[in-house]
Protein backbone atom coordinates (compact mmCIF):
# COMPACT_ATOMS: atom_id res chain seq x y z
CA UNK A 1 0.00 0.00 0.00
CA UNK A 2 2.80 2.41 0.85
CA UNK A 3 4.61 2.10 -2.49
CA UNK A 4 1.66 3.18 -4.69
CA UNK A 5 0.99 6.13 -2.37
CA UNK A 6 4.64 7.23 -2.43
CA UNK A 7 4.86 6.91 -6.22
CA UNK A 8 1.67 8.95 -6.70
CA UNK A 9 2.75 11.64 -4.23
CA UNK A 10 6.32 11.82 -5.57
CA UNK A 11 5.07 12.26 -9.13
CA UNK A 12 2.62 14.93 -7.99
CA UNK A 13 5.13 16.90 -5.93
CA UNK A 14 8.10 16.77 -8.29
CA UNK A 15 6.11 17.87 -11.35
CA UNK A 16 6.64 21.52 -12.34
CA UNK A 17 4.23 24.11 -11.02
CA UNK A 18 4.08 27.31 -9.01
CA UNK A 19 5.71 25.86 -5.88
CA UNK A 20 8.57 24.16 -7.71
CA UNK A 21 9.21 27.31 -9.72
CA UNK A 22 9.28 29.42 -6.56
CA UNK A 23 11.70 26.93 -4.97
CA UNK A 24 13.92 27.13 -8.06
CA UNK A 25 13.87 30.93 -8.00
CA UNK A 26 14.69 31.00 -4.29
CA UNK A 27 17.56 28.56 -4.79
CA UNK A 28 18.95 30.74 -7.56
CA UNK A 29 18.67 33.95 -5.52
CA UNK A 30 19.52 32.75 -2.01
CA UNK A 31 20.84 29.19 -2.12
CA UNK A 32 19.48 26.08 -0.45
CA UNK A 33 20.30 26.89 3.17
CA UNK A 34 18.64 30.32 3.18
CA UNK A 35 15.63 28.98 1.26
CA UNK A 36 14.88 26.22 3.76
CA UNK A 37 12.07 28.07 5.62
CA UNK A 38 10.23 28.55 2.32
CA UNK A 39 10.74 24.92 1.31
CA UNK A 40 9.47 23.67 4.66
CA UNK A 41 6.47 26.00 4.36
CA UNK A 42 5.62 24.54 0.96
CA UNK A 43 5.89 21.01 2.34
CA UNK A 44 3.83 21.94 5.42
CA UNK A 45 1.14 23.56 3.29
CA UNK A 46 0.82 20.49 1.09
CA UNK A 47 0.92 18.16 4.08
CA UNK A 48 -1.86 20.02 5.90
CA UNK A 49 -3.97 20.03 2.74
CA UNK A 50 -3.49 16.27 2.41
CA UNK A 51 -4.52 15.75 6.02
CA UNK A 52 -7.55 18.03 5.61
CA UNK A 53 -8.56 16.24 2.40
CA UNK A 54 -8.29 12.90 4.19
CA UNK A 55 -10.43 14.12 7.06
CA UNK A 56 -13.26 15.42 4.88
CA UNK A 57 -12.31 18.57 3.01
CA UNK A 58 -13.95 17.19 -0.12
CA UNK A 59 -17.28 17.09 1.73
CA UNK A 60 -16.95 20.76 2.63
CA UNK A 61 -16.21 21.67 -0.98
CA UNK A 62 -19.33 19.82 -2.14
CA UNK A 63 -21.43 21.59 0.50
CA UNK A 64 -20.02 25.05 -0.31
CA UNK A 65 -19.33 25.00 -4.07
CA UNK A 66 -18.39 28.69 -4.23
CA UNK A 67 -15.42 28.03 -1.96
CA UNK A 68 -13.53 26.44 -4.86
CA UNK A 69 -13.99 29.60 -6.96
CA UNK A 70 -12.82 31.81 -4.09
CA UNK A 71 -9.68 29.69 -3.65
CA UNK A 72 -9.04 29.74 -7.39
CA UNK A 73 -9.34 33.55 -7.59
CA UNK A 74 -7.20 34.19 -4.49
CA UNK A 75 -4.64 31.59 -5.56
CA UNK A 76 -4.41 33.05 -9.06
CA UNK A 77 -3.91 36.56 -7.72
CA UNK A 78 -1.22 35.36 -5.33
CA UNK A 79 0.59 33.44 -8.08
CA UNK A 80 0.39 36.47 -10.40
CA UNK A 81 1.91 38.65 -7.68
CA UNK A 82 4.72 36.10 -7.14
CA UNK A 83 5.33 35.91 -10.91
CA UNK A 84 5.58 39.71 -11.09
CA UNK A 85 8.01 40.01 -8.16
CA UNK A 86 10.25 37.21 -9.45
CA UNK A 87 10.27 38.55 -13.03
CA UNK A 88 11.35 41.98 -11.73
CA UNK A 89 14.17 40.58 -9.56
CA UNK A 90 17.77 41.11 -10.44
CA UNK A 91 20.94 39.24 -9.59
CA UNK A 92 21.64 38.38 -5.95
CA UNK A 93 22.68 41.56 -4.22
CA UNK A 94 21.01 43.63 -6.96
CA UNK A 95 17.46 42.61 -6.27
CA UNK A 96 14.56 44.10 -4.39
CA UNK A 97 14.34 40.76 -2.57
CA UNK A 98 16.88 41.04 0.23
CA UNK A 99 15.54 38.08 2.18
CA UNK A 100 14.25 34.74 0.96
CA UNK A 101 10.53 34.19 1.22
CA UNK A 102 9.41 32.85 4.56
CA UNK A 103 7.70 29.71 5.86
CA UNK A 104 4.28 31.37 5.79
CA UNK A 105 4.74 32.25 2.10
CA UNK A 106 5.17 28.57 1.31
CA UNK A 107 2.14 27.55 3.36
CA UNK A 108 -0.01 30.29 1.86
CA UNK A 109 1.11 29.41 -1.66
CA UNK A 110 -0.15 25.86 -1.21
CA UNK A 111 -3.35 26.70 0.67
CA UNK A 112 -4.33 29.08 -2.13
CA UNK A 113 -3.20 26.80 -4.95
CA UNK A 114 -6.09 24.94 -6.62
CA UNK A 115 -3.59 22.48 -8.13
CA UNK A 116 -2.52 21.51 -4.61
CA UNK A 117 -6.17 21.10 -3.60
CA UNK A 118 -6.83 18.93 -6.64
CA UNK A 119 -3.77 16.74 -5.98
CA UNK A 120 -4.56 16.19 -2.31
CA UNK A 121 -8.27 15.61 -2.91
CA UNK A 122 -7.43 13.15 -5.70
CA UNK A 123 -5.02 11.29 -3.43
CA UNK A 124 -7.59 11.13 -0.64
CA UNK A 125 -10.23 9.85 -3.05
CA UNK A 126 -7.92 7.33 -4.69
CA UNK A 127 -6.59 5.78 -1.49
CA UNK A 128 -9.55 6.19 0.91
CA UNK A 129 -10.77 2.62 0.43
CA UNK A 130 -7.30 1.16 0.99
CA UNK A 131 -7.06 2.08 4.69
CA UNK A 132 -9.25 1.80 7.77
CA UNK A 133 -10.81 5.22 8.27
CA UNK A 134 -10.00 8.86 7.68
CA UNK A 135 -7.49 9.14 10.55
CA UNK A 136 -5.28 6.41 9.06
CA UNK A 137 -5.66 7.97 5.61
CA UNK A 138 -4.63 11.36 7.04
CA UNK A 139 -1.58 9.79 8.67
CA UNK A 140 -0.58 7.94 5.49
CA UNK A 141 -1.07 10.84 3.09
CA UNK A 142 0.24 13.45 5.52
CA UNK A 143 3.47 11.49 5.97
CA UNK A 144 3.85 10.78 2.25
CA UNK A 145 3.27 14.40 1.26
CA UNK A 146 5.61 15.69 4.00
CA UNK A 147 8.49 13.47 2.85
CA UNK A 148 7.97 13.76 -0.92
CA UNK A 149 7.20 17.50 -0.95
CA UNK A 150 10.29 18.25 1.12
CA UNK A 151 12.43 16.09 -1.18
CA UNK A 152 11.06 17.62 -4.39
CA UNK A 153 11.32 21.21 -3.16
CA UNK A 154 14.92 20.67 -2.04
CA UNK A 155 15.65 19.12 -5.44
CA UNK A 156 14.19 22.10 -7.35
CA UNK A 157 15.88 24.60 -5.03
CA UNK A 158 19.26 22.89 -5.52
CA UNK A 159 18.67 23.01 -9.28
CA UNK A 160 18.10 26.75 -8.99
CA UNK A 161 21.34 27.10 -7.05
CA UNK A 162 23.23 25.11 -9.69
CA UNK A 163 21.84 27.25 -12.50
CA UNK A 164 22.77 30.41 -10.57
CA UNK A 165 26.44 29.42 -10.63
CA UNK A 166 26.33 29.56 -14.43
CA UNK A 167 24.96 33.10 -14.54
CA UNK A 168 27.70 35.70 -14.80
CA UNK A 169 26.07 38.76 -16.35
CA UNK A 170 23.10 40.91 -15.27
CA UNK A 171 21.19 40.03 -18.44
CA UNK A 172 21.55 36.31 -17.58
CA UNK A 173 19.76 36.98 -14.32
CA UNK A 174 17.12 39.08 -16.04
CA UNK A 175 16.45 36.22 -18.51
CA UNK A 176 16.26 33.63 -15.69
CA UNK A 177 13.95 35.73 -13.55
CA UNK A 178 11.63 36.61 -16.43
CA UNK A 179 11.54 32.95 -17.47
CA UNK A 180 10.67 31.83 -13.93
CA UNK A 181 8.01 34.55 -13.69
CA UNK A 182 6.50 33.41 -16.99
CA UNK A 183 6.52 29.79 -15.78
CA UNK A 184 4.60 30.78 -12.65
CA UNK A 185 2.20 32.75 -14.84
CA UNK A 186 1.79 29.68 -17.05
CA UNK A 187 0.90 27.60 -13.98
CA UNK A 188 -2.16 29.86 -13.50
CA UNK A 189 -3.63 29.25 -16.95
CA UNK A 190 -4.65 25.60 -16.45
CA UNK A 191 -6.57 26.64 -13.35
CA UNK A 192 -8.98 28.57 -15.58
CA UNK A 193 -8.96 26.47 -18.76
CA UNK A 194 -10.69 23.56 -17.03
CA UNK A 195 -13.18 25.78 -15.22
Amino acid sequence: MLLPVLLFVLAATVSPGGATTLATASGAQFGLRRSFPLLLGIAAGLTTLAVAASLGLAGVLFEVPHLELVVRVLGSLYLLWLAWTIARSGAPGRTSLTEPRRFRTGVLLLWLNPKAWAITLSAAGAFATQVDGPARLALLLGGAFAVCATFSQVLWCALGGAVARLLTKPWHWRALNVTLGVLILASVLPLWLDA
